[in-house]
């Protein structure tokens, strides 16, 4: 059982004079700003709500291509619709970052405003960094408004307003808060690392979506990498974090999400959670229940797994029709602490388990994130949850410098052959990546091109296995103006026939697969094939958790979410739509 000290929300009321006539004293239901703020405790209460902006349960759900769930993404299948209201357009939280930042005046304490000053600052960087992923262009507010303020109704600002404001606060962030590391605690090294991200987005999607700044031409995508690998290589000169290898080559990468304790050598920040408070999740039962997710890894990001000494399985002849036991043999190590593969057993169990069909829509079953058998259960999983952590740092370090043509040999072998070293993989050779690269890659990523063509391609391989479900996937799509990859039929794990089947390599059937009349079998699961389980070939072939679903993707819409019907109504069309969407008003 864990038992530690958790972030926790705290109201504080502002004490009342004892001198005061009862008329003159503050209702104790409400705070007022005017004697608030006042001191650290006061500040630091009304702050722990900004903590709440980041994701939780949303790391281990993480599905789109890559990993693939019950449900098909609505942004897969034209699902989405243009809501009236919500949906992304929320800016309660940015109201309460702007009011500290208004009445933290009231502190006398020069050093402890400064420090709550640069971490709202930097909340207000993340919060507009979501927004602008989301939306694009978005009005930028800083400072606090009235229900009557004209301001509330006002036209979005130009990207590159909002960007140039959130630069401002993060720089201010870095220069101002603590440089003590703290688990759960932002730090001058999240400011870096939350730098490192957002201007990795903002380079790279202006350069695949071709945005030119007009009234600001000097501000391209050069520049925003730039200043990714000024932030990036600052954290991994000076932060003293590094890449958790503790537990050997067979252990440390499925540890580190595993851990009750975040593990602070490489967890930069993490959301806590504490059984013996009730603070818990449900990465266990999410991954091992049958009504709600089933997630599976993908065929496509199963095939990107190298070989164990670094050759490409999508090189070995057969590969396509291989069947489980054979692909995953001697292959990058962070597959078998990925999914169950041949021979896994649970942490804190010596009984082999095979992958299970009942919670798992591929047959590529998860155990990322997934503990001892104690915390099985609805939301009783404890261990907690990264948000920023080093590996992902070095991973945009290299891919930026890769994208502005400066990368070197050396780069890759302090950023990327850090991350494969703790599994035991060879590096990037980059010379070899941009010779011969790969073309499962290039076809997945097709917009990739330049003579920097095959290590990107290879550090986009390194993101996708490195980075799987905490997150990334999809906006990874979005900067990269790969929208039409998700259109492509989402497989899991081959079947060369009907019959039983062996999936951990145990002499002993784990499931059969049949048509028509059910077969005597000794395997514990049966499924009847265009019934329970639905194969790409009919009788045979890929798993097609999503057979019935046509999946699309609008090219000229579908980059940017839809802003809704009331805020937009609100504005009097002040605030327009997005291209491609079409909400009826008629402004």
């Amino acid at each position: 059982m864990k038992r530690k000290n958790i972030l926790l929300v705290i109201t504080v009321l502002p004490a009342v004079c004892g001198c005061a006539g009862w008329l003159d004293k503050e209702p104790l239901a409400q705070m007022s700003p005017e004697t608030f703020f006042s001191n650290e405790n006061e500040l630091q209460a009304f702050s722990n709500n900004f903590y709440n902006d980041f994701p939780g349960v949303g790391l281990y759900e993480d599905s789109f291509d890559l990993c693939l769930s019950m449900e098909c993404p609505p942004e897969m299948r034209n699902g989405r619709i243009i809501p009236a209201s919500g949906s992304g357009w929320t800016w309660t939280s940015l109201r309460n970052i702007n009011t500290l930042l208004e009445y933290s005046v009231n502190c006398k304490d020069t050093e402890v405003r400064t420090e709550y000053d640069a971490l709202a600052r930097f909340f207000r960087a993340y919060f507009y960094f979501e927004k602008v992923k989301r939306f694009g262009d978005v009005p930028w507010y800083d400072r606090q408004l009235g229900s009557a303020d004209s301001d509330l109704y006002k036209p979005r600002d130009s990207r590159e307003l909002v960007m140039r404001k959130m630069i401002e606060d993060i720089d201010y962030a870095i220069d101002n808060l603590p440089a003590e590391k703290s688990l759960y605690r932002v730090t001058r090294w999240t400011a870096l690392a939350l730098k490192s991200r957002f201007c990795l987005f903002e380079g790279t999607f202006r350069k695949y979506h071709g945005y030119r700044e007009t009234m600001y031409p000097e501000y391209d995508w050069k520049y925003y990498l730039d200043q990714c690998v000024s932030a990036s290589e600052e954290f991994m000169n000076s932060s003293g974090y590094g890449i958790y290898s503790a537990d050997g080559p067979d252990e440390s990468y499925m540890n580190l999400f595993a851990s009750a304790d975040a593990i602070g050598e490489e967890i930069i920040l993490a959301r806590d959670y504490n059984d013996a408070l009730g603070v818990t999740h449900d990465a266990n039962y999410y991954t091992l229940t049958q009504s709600y997710g089933r997630p599976g890894l993908s065929k496509k990001i199963i095939n990107t797994y190298l070989m164990k000494d670094g050759s490409r399985f999508t090189d070995k002849e057969g590969y396509e029709t291989m069947t489980f036991v054979e692909e995953c043999r001697d292959r990058d190590p962070r597959l078998a602490q990925s999914i169950r593969t041949p021979g896994y057993t649970r942490i804190g169990s010596a009984e082999r388990v095979a992958p299970d069909f009942t919670y798992t829509v591929t047959g590529y079953h998860p155990i990322k994130f997934v503990t001892g058998s104690e915390y099985d259960g609805f939301s009783k999983s404890c261990n907690d949850l990264p948000i920023f952590r080093s590996a992902e740092v070095y991973l945009n370090f290299a891919e930026a410098k890769a994208e502005l043509g400066s990368l070197t040999q050396a780069d890759l072998d302090r950023s990327v052959k850090k991350i494969r070293d703790r599994v035991g993989m060879p590096g990037i050779d980059m010379e070899a990546a941009n010779n011969d690269s790969d073309k499962y890659l290039e076809d997945m990523y097709k917009g990739v091109t330049g003579q920097n063509a095959g290590v990107i391609l290879e550090i986009r391989r390194e993101r996708g296995v490195e980075l799987s479900r905490e997150g990334f996937r999809y906006y990874d799509m979005i900067r990269w103006k790969e929208g039409q990859e998700f259109t492509r039929k989402c497989y899991g794990m081959y079947f060369p026939k009907l019959g039983d089947f062996d999936l951990d390599d145990d002499g002993m059937p784990d499931i059969c697969l049949y048509m028509g009349t059910k077969p005597e079998t000794e395997a514990p699961l049966s499924y009847e094939v265009g019934q329970d389980i639905y194969l790409s070939e009919g009788d045979h072939g890929y798993v097609d958790p999503y057979y019935n679903i046509t999946l699309s993707w609008n090219e000229d819409r579908d980059y940017f979410y839809p802003i809704p019907t009331d805020d937009r109504s609100l504005s009097g069309g002040a605030i327009e739509q997005n291209p491609g969407w079409n909400d009826g008003l008629d402004f």
